[in-house]
């Protein structure tokens, strides 16, 4: 289908304003453009594995929307002058400049193709599946990751610092649970260890297909690796399901706000002696998880850092 395209170059100080304008003239999903530094909490809420460059700031934000070969663009347009020219009065709206064109439905989850190549975390080589692994990479440790819509390619520091962490401490006989498992790749990763057994949990419903054709694409049998969705800190069902002092590791590559009341529940799942693998946590946050889990009775053995984030490792008592 071919859409309208309409990008409306406003000002910084007006995009809030315009764009709720735009809404109520009854155009939906309209498209922020600016350069706006990101502050703390942006960072920490744009938890994803590839973040944006964004540059200096020059007070310039263009508002993108959409109108359909049904709609009718030249009223559309005339009522969008005529608001933005009162808005005049009282607000800097900057020039209102509209520029049109046409587009298409885009494939968005395809798109990440031009994005998203082979690299290395450490020895093992992450590649997808439309890249061929190199003669110079067979003594590699090879693990097929797509990028589709749910979290986890490898790439943010976040997988990282707990993938080496999980190289440390899975054994032939480790029982693992990934709370937010995302793509998979974890719960994958620690089978690839010697593992004997992965669980993975996660709120938003992507992630079993996600981590589903990961496993096929890695060869991984739907009996090593089960997925459940639910929230694990206040859903009993979930609790119930996922079983109580029943693994080796729990990883938990999740946010410090949802690490915080996660830990002292996560504690029934692991075994005695079992190892808690955290990450997620941006730096200023550290404190407040690490007295988190000693808190919950754990003895913090390991904190390491990887640009702003930071992973903690505890064992339970």
């Amino acid at each position: 289908m071919k859409w309208n395209q309409f990008r409306l170059k406003t000002t910084t100080e007006a995009e809030d304003i315009v764009s709720s304008m735009l809404m109520d003239l009854g155009i939906e999903g309209v498209q922020i453009e600016d350069k706006i530094p990101l502050t703390q909490s942006d960072k920490e809420q744009m938890f994803v594995d590839i973040l944006p460059d964004i540059p200096e700031d020059d007070g310039t934000a263009y508002l993108t929307f959409y109108l359909d070969e049904e709609d009718d663009k030249g009223t559309i347009l005339l009522n969008v002058r005529k608001e933005l020219e009162e808005m005049r009065s009282y607000l800097n709206v900057g020039e209102c400049t509209i520029e049109e064109s046409q587009t298409e439905d885009v494939d968005w989850v395809n798109n990440w193709k031009q994005y998203f190549h082979q690299f290395y975390i450490d020895d093992i080589l992450v590649i997808p599946s439309w890249e061929k692994v190199e003669a110079k990479d067979s003594d590699k440790m090879v693990i097929h990751i797509d990028p589709g819509t749910a979290f986890g390619t490898g790439m943010h520091e976040t997988t990282q610092l707990c993938i080496r962490q999980l190289k440390k401490y899975v054994t032939p006989d480790t029982e693992i649970l990934d709370v937010g498992c995302g793509s998979g790749i974890l719960g994958m990763l620690a089978l690839k260890f010697g593992a004997k057994h992965s669980v993975g949990t996660d709120l938003d419903p992507c992630a079993i297909d996600a981590t589903h054709e990961n496993m096929e694409a890695n060869g991984i049998d739907r009996s090593q690796y089960e997925v459940m969705i639910g929230n694990i800190i206040d859903q009993k069902e979930i609790q119930d399901q996922v079983g109580y002092e029943k693994y080796d590791i729990v990883a938990a590559n999740i946010l410090a706000e949802v690490l915080l009341p996660l830990t002292p529940v996560i504690l029934h799942q692991l075994k005695p002696g079992g190892i808690y693998i955290t990450s997620g946590i941006i730096d200023e946050k550290e404190t407040v998880v690490v007295d988190a889990v000693k808190q919950a009775g754990m003895e913090v053995l390991e904190v390491h850092h990887q640009g702003e984030w930071v992973s903690v490792t505890a064992r339970k008592n």
